[in-house]
């Protein structure tokens, strides 16, 4: 007879906890939607950090840069980590195709063992020349990122368009020509951005 008493027992106190914690937890007030943290920005404040760059090109900046200003460039800023052909590294390859071994480029093999991520290149996996103005905009040169003006970062991607013959010595990039650029790894890319012919 003890056993169902326990048990009845047991099960009235489970009950009274649970209505208790349930009744508890309706009883909560709900917090304010407004807790004054945080000060509103101006429309200002935020376009200085609103800077991604679409792939159909919306949000280029204004400014231009020539291939030849992106060679200058490209020898003062980035040679040091990428080779001064773009392809010697340490750090990633800039121009040719993927893979381990290229036919116009003989050695790689043995840079790649040296330096693995030379294994891909950034001229024929990016799909979108614009990603590759947000990126450098953003990222480059490693040791000061965000240093380059954006006639600087024009400048810096017409050369390495150039250096993966996708663009002629004369280009000069811009916010119309820019987006024009077709890159080798489009076919290689799922499209994933709504409203964007390829």
């Amino acid at each position: 007879m003890r056993k169902p008493i326990v048990a009845e027992l047991l099960g009235l106190a489970l009950w009274l906890v649970l209505a208790l914690s349930v009744g508890a937890a309706r009883a909560q007030p709900v917090a304010p939607a407004n807790v004054g943290l945080g000060l509103p920005l101006e429309r200002a404040q935020i376009e200085r950090f609103a800077i991604t760059i679409f792939p159909d090109g919306r949000s280029l900046p204004p400014g231009q840069g020539s291939v030849a200003q992106g060679a200058k460039l490209y020898q003062a800023q980035c040679a040091a980590c990428h080779g001064a052909k773009g392809i010697e590294g340490p750090a990633a390859r800039l121009a040719g195709s993927d893979g381990f071994i290229g036919w116009n480029d003989p050695l790689r093999v043995l840079r790649i063992r040296k330096y693995p991520l030379l294994v891909v290149s950034v001229g024929a996996r990016w799909p979108y020349a614009t990603t590759l103005f947000d990126y450098i905009r953003r990222a480059m040169p490693h040791h000061a990122p965000k240093s380059l003006s954006d006639d600087e970062v024009y400048a810096v991607t017409a050369h390495l368009l150039h250096l993966n013959d996708l663009v002629p010595s004369a280009a000069v990039m811009n916010r119309e020509a820019l987006p024009r650029v077709v890159m080798p790894g489009l076919d290689k890319t799922a499209l994933d951005w709504p409203n964007i012919a390829p």
